[in-house]
């Protein structure tokens, strides 16, 4: 969703510097934030500790991070969907193509902000609740093909994060990338020795990977 569908990730990046200052003293890099987005919030918080060479947190400091990066991402967000997102979902309607939103946010936040942007034509929401592990395990791509009842074959995944393309790669599904107003180098994406990705399909924002999405998720079901 964020970095995707909405443009959040600005807000979230904030929200992780601000807490991390005011709880911890510590000012983090928001880069940091980028390359580890798909990651539940704890998780992240976390890695965070383990790349600013700090002593690893205990579970209350965690909640208290989490809690109050959540608190701020409330006060601070003014995220909106990115230009043709909307039109993108309304034109994926068609009966062969089913679509669902992978977050490593929370449900309250996905649903939020979906709602807010009038963005709820989707089959299948997976968030930060229903996972035991974020990405870059696969477990949440594995996860929407089980209960979508897909074949890795038969699915794609858009992302804008390398830690999404790292589980789509280990999930065996196909992926585009679309960059957005990510602050990351395109080499941040070259994930798992994936020698192909030079040759993958790479976009400069979702609104220019739309034809190519609807032309895949709509294509007549006699051809595939």
């Amino acid at each position: 969703m964020d970095g995707v569908l909405i443009d959040a990730m600005p807000f979230h990046a904030e929200a992780f510097q601000k807490a991390f200052r005011e709880i911890v003293k510590i000012d983090i890099d928001k880069r940091n934030v980028f390359l580890l987005e798909g990651m539940p919030g704890p998780l992240l918080i976390r890695e965070i500790f383990k790349r600013s060479n700090l002593e690893s947190p205990d579970e209350k400091l965690v909640e208290n991070i989490s809690n109050r990066k959540k608190g701020l991402f409330e006060e601070l967000q003014r995220a909106g969907a990115f230009p043709g997102v909307k039109e993108l979902i309304e034109s994926l309607n068609c009966k062969n193509c089913l679509t669902a939103v992978v977050s490593g946010a929370s449900r309250k936040e996905v649903e939020s902000l979906l709602e807010q942007n009038n963005l709820s034509k989707f089959d299948l929401i997976i968030s930060s609740e229903d996972l035991e592990e974020g990405k870059p395990n696969p477990q949440p791509f594995i996860m929407a093909l089980s209960k979508l009842k897909l074949n890795p074959s038969e699915a794609l995944v858009v992302e804008n994060a390398p830690l999404g393309v790292e589980s789509a790669v280990k999930a065996n599904i196909e992926y585009i990338v679309t960059l957005n107003n990510t602050p990351l180098e395109l080499s941040d994406f070259r994930v798992l020795n994936d020698n192909d990705f030079a040759t993958k399909n790479v976009y400069e924002d979702t609104q220019s990977a739309a034809k190519f999405l609807i032309d895949w998720c709509c294509r007549d079901v006699q051809t595939i």
